[in-house]
């Protein structure tokens, strides 16, 4: 279960992972009282190169001497706990959530099941309104090597974003990041491996996400989870083109500011995705941002409509319409009627 910091393919090639990981993997062949130059060599990072901490390696480089490292010490987490986790271990846990209805129910198993292996650490899926978090919380003193610290923290966290994604098949955006330590020398790379902002020196361990995909159905069965774990490494990088969420969260977006302009540049930002992803993305659901948001004018008129006695202009502008003619015009388009006859009728 390693660390890498790619989001895409077009990352696949990008120098981005941060040494200090690496150094990290180094620190746990110490611990060991092993040799990690043959798992260095496989992944052609040559020992100086970790003299420098400003160096980076690609995310094929860091699968490779992970997964080299877990088999070679038989210690999936790479002695960030008090006793090693052998290989296999969290692929155990996986394939105990496989059976869950939703993600939600999944990841609360994981969750409790993450005990069973080591007391070091809890993690708790907790729902507060709209927002979903796991929440990850230590132990132990967090004295000793503050470098195997951190790539635990960031490596159970990411393992967690890629299981979840993979069980769905679906990118989950992040809302957020959170850590207790303060800001690494290496923080640019924490946007490549966790979407949404990151904030450092935090009073909780955790990530946070939109709610409703706690309820989505796992897609995965019994073969695909045999196939995924011959190469389990890499599904916390796999690029997730679809999110099944996505004509929701946008129709959220555009209800909550009726009264924006909501050109795609800006719904993109508040999406953490970009204009060009967003209409990709919608396009492979069967919308259009155009149609959603005039769905979503139209529902907030109707509403107004048949709950309140505003008078139509009133109506036009809180739908987000900047003047009555046009809201005239689209709402006939709609329904046939003009807002007056429609409200005329009952």
């Amino acid at each position: 279960m390693p660390l890498t910091t790619a989001a895409s393919p077009a990352h696949a090639a990008r120098a981005a992972t941060p040494m200090a990981f690496v150094q990290a993997i180094v620190q746990a062949y110490r611990m060991h009282g092993r040799d990690p130059s043959q798992a260095l060599a496989q992944a052609q990072i040559p020992p100086a190169l970790l003299q420098t901490a400003a160096n980076r390696i690609t995310a094929a480089q860091m699968e490779t001497v992970s997964g080299a490292a877990m088999r070679e010490l038989d210690d999936e987490t790479l002695g960030w706990f008090a006793r090693p986790l052998p290989w296999g271990s969290y692929g155990m846990l996986a394939r105990a959530s496989l059976s869950a209805p939703t993600l939600g129910t999944a990841l609360k198993r994981w969750c409790r099941h993450h005990r069973l292996l080591t007391p070091d650490i809890t993690l708790t899926l907790v729902t507060t309104g709209e927002v979903a978090s796991v929440t990850l919380t230590e132990h132990r003193p967090p004295g000793g090597d503050g470098s195997l610290r951190e790539f635990c923290f960031v490596s159970v966290l990411r393992n967690v974003v890629g299981l979840a994604c993979w069980f769905v098949d679906s990118r989950i955006p992040l809302l957020g990041a959170s850590f207790p330590f303060e800001a690494p020398p290496h923080a640019e790379a924490y946007p490549l491996m966790f979407d949404g902002p990151t904030t450092f020196g935090a009073d909780e361990t955790g990530i946070r996400f939109d709610a409703r995909y706690l309820a989505l159905p796992l897609k995965r069965d019994e073969a695909a989870m045999n196939q995924m774990l011959q190469r389990a490494l890499p599904i916390q990088v796999r690029p997730y083109r679809r999110d099944r969420l996505l004509v929701q969260r946008v129709r959220q977006a555009l209800a909550s500011q009726p009264l924006d302009s909501h050109n795609a540049d800006d719904l993109a930002q508040r999406l953490n995705t970009s204009a060009r992803t967003l209409h990709r993305q919608l396009k492979e659901e069967g919308a259009t941002l155009q149609a959603l948001k005039d769905e979503v004018r139209r529902q907030r008129a109707v509403e107004l409509l048949q709950r309140t006695s505003r008078p139509i202009k009133q109506v036009a502008e809180a739908a987000g319409f900047q003047n009555q003619k046009s809201f005239i015009r689209a709402f006939k388009g709609w329904t046939g009627m003009t807002p007056g006859e429609w409200r005329g009728r009952g």
